[in-house]
């Protein structure tokens, strides 16, 4: 398993937020809801992206913009348009004295702004995320990045654009299948541009710590030396621990640890899952060896972990 596909195996988008905005200048969203991660698409007009603290960025159709949270942004038809509208949490949008817009927005299935058909046409994806798999992919992310139409020439944004207004049986699986393979083309794109990709990401391409990678991701609970991991993939051990080390950016056994505990934080969110179950599913030989790499690293009990709200 590679890492983008990491990101979105297991916590992938389960009755994710979607909405389709059609919006009339001058309009200015302040977006407060706390996502880890949103994905923002222009179907029609232009729409200005502003995050907190991070450099604005012009959307035109077929653009796409991820946005790693949990930080607030704005989007607007200009930068200096004052914040008409706020996103808050569980995705209540209110005006600025709290009054909501369900009523006054709401445009239709999957639908709202401030009219039709909007000079401005967009939508918005939003992941919650529960897991923790994700954790080392979205800390290579920027605050915010964007994908430009010219630069991935996909059908993906039209073909979201016409499946989120339909109230369809099973429409709303259909919708999260569309959305992870939005987010999943766009990343790529965007990892694959010269110099854009985080070290990981390049490493899988190599011949030697590619192989490595995908045998400590597939088979995590296996007692894994550098040595073995060196037979395995044939080269020798010094080798291996270099390379490995210069593109991943940390020795093998240390990539392992953290994808192991990573999978545990997963599996330990599961409601019937036992603390030893978990340990043999990630190679660690005792709940107690678990437990104790579990605080090391994250500074918390596997208990603790699985009682804190996701």
């Amino acid at each position: 398993m590679d890492l983008l596909t990491g990101l979105l195996d297991g916590p992938r988008a389960r009755g994710a937020f979607l909405l389709r905005s059609l919006l009339d200048p001058p309009f200015a969203l302040r977006i407060e809801d706390r996502a880890p991660l949103t994905v923002v698409a222009l179907v029609h007009g232009t729409a200005w992206v502003v995050p907190d603290g991070s450099a604005a960025e012009l959307l035109h159709p077929g653009d796409v913009a991820v946005l790693r949270g949990p930080d607030a942004y704005t989007v607007a038809d200009d930068p200096a348009t004052p914040a008409q509208v706020v996103v808050h949490p569980g995705q209540r949008c209110t005006d600025l004295r709290g009054e909501s817009l369900a009523t006054t927005w709401g445009l239709g299935v999957r639908t709202w702004g401030t009219g039709t058909p909007g000079d401005t046409v967009l939508l918005t994806g939003t992941y919650q995320l529960p897991g923790e798999i994700n954790r080392r992919l979205l800390g290579a992310l920027p605050p915010l990045l964007v994908v430009r139409a010219q630069d991935w020439h996909s059908p993906l944004v039209g073909l979201l654009a016409e499946e989120v207004t339909r109230d369809a049986p099973g429409q709303e699986a259909v919708l999260d299948r569309l959305l992870d393979l939005l987010l999943i083309a766009v990343l790529r794109s965007w990892f694959d541009r010269p110099g854009g990709g985080p070290s990981w990401y390049a490493a899988n391409a190599d011949p030697v710590v590619g192989p490595a990678l995908r045998l400590l991701r597939a088979e995590p609970a296996r007692a894994w030396t550098v040595t073995s991991l060196a037979a395995e993939v044939g080269v020798s051990r010094a080798a291996l621990a270099r390379r490995f080390t210069e593109l991943v950016g940390e020795p093998p056994m240390t990539f392992l640890t953290d994808w192991r505990l990573s999978l545990a934080a997963d599996l330990l969110r599961e409601p019937d899952a036992t603390l030893a179950a978990v340990a043999r599913q990630v190679g660690y030989g005792s709940p107690f060896a678990l437990s104790t790499a579990f605080r090391r690293v994250r500074g918390v009990s596997p208990r603790e972990h699985r009682t804190r709200t996701p």
